[in-house]
């Protein structure tokens, strides 16, 4: 066994109180990790207390409930975190007062946290680092995990379009072989979205804001969510759709949530886009990144800031997107 792999596998077997977390905002691959991971030390550790936290989202419910925990053991209990990089970002709460805690993640490194971290920016997802684990380790899995980590793996590289190697190939196909994945059932749940959905993106494309430099943008306010009997997590779950734009290589949706906070979400098609991200207050992937903030001067300069970012993206390369 891996040494990685035998010290977090024996932190799990340490402990007798588990707290899985994620990034707050999560996606599949965040809810994929935690929920597998979760999955998988019960079915290894049944006598174990093994809690996932953080906001719940209703459309991922196929990924498993969230627990509601209100008296976390910070001294005894043992905290994992998934695909996080910072520790801004950890959806629990009092995250710094628990004195045991393993990071698991693929992002480039912001933070260092845990007494044990997984850190692999090679890989195409978290889902893809617990899969490793699970599959290194003496952890346990079945056809309710393997689903969760496909979905992860599935999503966070846009169903394998980038984020992708051979070695997620491989390790993907023993899954689906293995455990005879219904992958047409598991991909529905992932992709299918209502017609008011599909009537919002038909708006974003006519509004989408482009300026010379091949950076796009919109801000979806309130009324017009609300015209489409959407929320602010609509948009997060269309922007890869925009992905194959000749004139554009850096586009961001802004929307705002129910706590009115702007939600930004941000993708490229060639410049780094994560560190402008994180100076405003965010983080994510090279070319997948978000930004929260309740001010809109934040945005603003974000905005600008990306805006230019693509300007010296088409400069350096000639023009060519």
């Amino acid at each position: 066994m891996n040494n990685i792999y035998k010290s977090i596998y024996n932190e799990i077997k340490k402990y007798k109180k588990i707290y899985i977390a994620r990034h707050i905002g999560p996606d599949p691959d965040a809810f994929g990790s935690q929920m597998a991971l979760k999955e998988s030390i019960l079915l290894t550790f049944p006598s174990k207390e093994v809690y996932s936290v953080g906001a719940t989202v209703a459309r991922f419910k196929y990924f498993g409930h969230v627990d509601k925990v209100t008296d976390y053991d910070y001294e005894n209990g043992l905290l994992i975190v998934t695909d996080t990089p910072d520790a801004k970002r950890v959806d629990i709460d009092n995250f710094l007062s628990f004195k045991h805690v393993i990071k698991i993640d693929h992002h480039p490194n912001v933070d260092k946290f845990g007494e044990v971290e997984y850190v692999n920016v090679n890989v195409s997802s978290a889902s893809e680092l617990v899969l490793e684990l699970i599959e290194n380790s003496k952890l346990k899995i079945n056809e309710s995990i393997a689903g969760n980590l496909y979905l992860g793996i599935v999503s966070d590289t846009n169903r394998f379009l980038y984020g992708t190697n051979y070695k997620t190939f491989e390790i993907v196909s023993k899954l689906i072989k293995k455990y005879n994945l219904d992958m047409d059932k598991l991909y529905r749940q992932v992709y299918s979205r209502p017609l008011s959905e599909v009537r919002l993106m038909g708006h974003i494309a006519n509004t989408l804001k482009v300026d010379k430099n091949g950076f796009a943008y919109v801000e979806l306010d309130d009324d017009i969510m609300q015209t489409f009997n959407s929320d602010a997590s609509a948009a997060s779950n269309m922007i890869n759709d925009f992905n194959n734009i000749n004139e554009i290589i850096i586009w961001v949706f802004v929307s705002k949530d129910k706590n009115n906070l702007y939600r930004v979400n941000i993708r490229s098609r060639g410049p780094e886009i994560n560190e402008i991200a994180a100076r405003h207050g965010g983080g994510g992937h090279k070319y997948a990144s978000g930004v929260r903030t309740d001010n809109h001067e934040v945005i603003d300069s974000l905005l600008k800031d990306l805006s230019e970012c693509a300007r010296k993206y088409k400069e350096d390369n000639n023009g060519n997107n």
